[in-house]
């Protein structure tokens, strides 16, 4: 059974990934688009900062939605961001194993 999320995200264009269902996608014009779905966490990405903008714009019509920001922990992974590139941890998850 499709959820209402996946048709809204399909109506938007994109598709679903054949390996993982959570996954969706869509290439066009050579620009890669991507979007991820863990329970009610959603990681939005791509080389097209105007199609993401419109995705969350899309989104937020038909779903109650926290304001988008940046990724910073997802799934017991802490992301941190700079220049260099982007650093993965799971640091707190150690932390609370430990404590």
């Amino acid at each position: 059974m499709i959820s209402e999320f996946a048709f809204v995200v399909r109506d938007f264009g994109l598709f679903y990934s054949q390996k993982d269902q959570s996954v969706f996608w869509r290439k066009h014009q050579g620009k890669r688009f991507l979007l991820v779905m863990y329970v009610n966490d959603i990681i939005i990405t791509g080389d097209d900062a105007q199609e993401i903008v419109n995705l969350k714009c899309y989104l937020q019509k038909y779903f109650q939605t926290k304001k988008f920001g940046s990724l910073w922990y997802f799934l017991g992974i802490e992301i941190a961001m700079s220049r260099r590139g982007i650093s993965l941890s799971q640091r707190k998850y150690v932390l609370d194993m430990v404590c």
